[in-house]
């Protein structure tokens, strides 16, 4: 039969009939498309053929047959598949097929590069210490030199340098000295925090019932718990491991479990006919991950001990991360675990505009910032010009309060900040002890944390005008309340920055019928004294195991950020407001 074959990349092939086929090769197009014709599929039934030849699945075109592509006949190669469609009500007549992307696949082809690169960041950060590790790896592969906290630094900080530090592996600071700068000039700061609402183990988290090993887990934040239910889970975090001899050491080490290891089963609906009415649940009975079942444990013989010489864990847990590290179970002293959904982040929509992925708050302007500071030190010419120091901080337990000695309600970046100050400085303790003083008033915080996008089933929760759309610029978010830490001045600034930078803005505010959520900027404005901007990226499914972002928004924001390490020393100077 002849095949009718148009060209994505082409104008749609003219009609054979009335023109004398050309001979020619088969483009590499249409060849990938006639293959899936070569497949086998059943055919309608003539009076003519006999049952035997009914029941046998023949190619729908036959390799070494011709087809007419583009008004050229064309051999038909020995061929994966691809859509097809026949001429209506005549399944042996002519088949058009379409070669070429398809409009999906075109989008796909055009995703923003920092949108896969986020895809790789997430994926590898199951866990904050995942999180501060890839971007350890990232930072020191750019040349970045680490610092220790419990060394000096005095007059180890030079202009142009690039350096890091971390704390409990769960939080990390960033910095690059401008080439102008002198103890007393100002910081820009991109803050964001690496948690993110999960289960986290419990330190006793072996429970056993009704035939099943289960693992007891903590409510960590505020999350959407209903969306843990029948979720694929793996287990990431750290363990620490101590060998019996008495002259041993403890080490650290991160570990992470990709397989589905555990799973929260919801209650069929035959045994709880209301729930479509409302899913309630209790979190300490009703939540609780099953590991494996009792018999299949026995069977293998890695049943958990009883009575006084039972672990804190299950021992096929145990053994399990043992494995990954290369210990002796009996060696994992504790743990710090979170459970995690092990489907991979993806680019996702029917356009590929967007990302669904586990963790975007905070993730998404964790790696947009650490990102924008990586591209401003390989800026040689920016590093050398600016009069400031470009400052990205990573903190954990935001999504708790950030009350913790690795929170932004501590004295971290503070610490940092003077000890940078000093740092610089050869005569450190010398001539201007106000330095770091003027440098807060020299300063701004850009408290980067994701935003509420306008939801479409829900639309009436938003505030009229001031409800962002993904893909559509960052977002500035603002309360009367101080919940965001924004103000008229930061504002101006930050808009400024966007306009060098060729990034959209969009606004956001709560309605006053509905509460607030809070960020890291209020808390570290306070501390500091220093002028904040509170803004973030716009998605759906805030606190859901998985959520949805605009690839677009990635790349804006990290547009934005570098913009703003690059030019904020000038720009400082357009607007002072004491």
């Amino acid at each position: 039969m002849t095949a009718h074959v148009s060209d994505a990349e082409k104008p749609a092939a003219a009609s054979a009939h009335g023109h004398r086929a050309r001979r020619t090769s088969l483009p590499s197009a249409a060849a990938s498309v006639l293959r899936s014709l070569v497949c086998c599929m059943p055919r309608s039934r003539s009076a003519s053929r006999t049952r035997r030849e009914d029941d046998e699945r023949a190619p729908l075109i036959k390799p070494g047959s011709r087809a007419l592509y583009g008004g050229s006949e064309v051999a038909v190669p020995a061929l994966p598949a691809v859509s097809f469609v026949c001429a209506a009500g005549d399944p042996a007549g002519p088949v058009s097929v379409v070669v070429g992307k398809s409009i999906t696949a075109n989008a796909a082809s055009k995703v923003p590069a920092a949108a896969r690169g986020f895809l790789e960041f997430v994926n590898a950060s199951p866990s904050p210490f995942h999180a501060v590790a890839e971007a350890r790896k990232r930072l020191e592969a750019a040349g970045f030199k680490a610092l220790k906290e419990r060394e000096c630094w005095d007059g180890s900080l030079v202009p142009g340098g690039k350096y890091y530090f971390t704390r409990n592996a769960s939080s990390v600071v960033a910095f690059v000295v401008g080439g102008k700068f002198v103890p007393g000039n100002g910081f820009g700061i991109v803050a964001a925090h690496t948690d993110s609402p999960c289960l986290k183990l419990k330190p006793i988290s072996r429970k056993t019932k009704a035939g099943y090993m289960q693992v007891g887990v903590q409510c960590y934040g505020g999350g959407l718990w209903h969306t843990w239910f029948d979720r694929d889970l793996g287990v990431a975090g750290r363990v620490i491991v101590q060998p019996e001899s008495a002259d041993a050491k403890p080490s650290h080490h991160l570990v992470k479990i990709a397989e589905p290891i555990l799973r929260v089963p919801t209650l069929a609906i035959h045994l709880d006919r209301g729930v479509n009415d409302g899913f309630t649940f209790n979190k300490e009975n009703q939540l609780l991950p099953v590991l494996c079942s009792t018999a299949a444990a026995e069977l293998n013989k890695i049943a958990t001990p009883s009575g006084d010489d039972a672990p804190k864990h299950h021992t096929l847990l145990l053994t399990a991360l043992a494995e990954r590290i290369g210990c002796d179970p009996a060696h994992v002293a504790d743990v710090e675990l979170c459970l995690f959904d092990t489907q991979p982040a993806v680019i996702g929509g029917a356009l590929s505009e967007y990302v669904f992925a586990p963790r975007c708050d905070n993730l998404v302007m964790s790696f947009t910032g650490l990102s924008a500071i990586l591209d401003h030190a390989a800026d040689q010419a920016a590093v050398d010009a600016d009069e400031a120091v470009a400052v990205v901080a990573l903190f954990d337990n935001e999504e708790v309060g950030s009350l913790s000695a690795y929170g932004a309600d501590s004295h971290m970046l503070e610490s940092a900040l003077r000890r940078i100050t000093s740092g610089v400085s050869r005569d450190a303790h010398g001539s201007s002890s106000s330095a770091f003083e003027e440098a807060m008033q020299k300063s701004f915080l850009i408290s980067a944390d994701m935003a509420h996008a306008l939801h479409p089933n829900f639309a009436d929760k938003h505030c009229g005008e001031l409800a962002p759309e993904m893909n559509k610029g960052v977002v500035i978010k603002h309360n009367a309340n101080q919940r965001y830490a924004t103000t008229a001045p930061t504002c101006q600034l930050l808009r400024n920055m966007a306009k060098r930078a060729g990034v959209q803005l969009q606004e956001f505010a709560v309605r006053n019928d509905s509460p607030c959520g809070s960020t890291i900027g209020p808390i570290l404005s306070g501390k500091l004294g220093l002028r904040t901007i509170d803004i973030g990226n716009p998605q759906l499914s805030m606190h859901s195991i998985r959520e949805q972002a605009g690839t677009h928004d990635i790349t804006d924001a990290i547009k934005l950020f570098t913009a703003f390490f690059a030019n904020y020393a000038q720009v400082d100077k357009e607007l002072i407001v004491d």
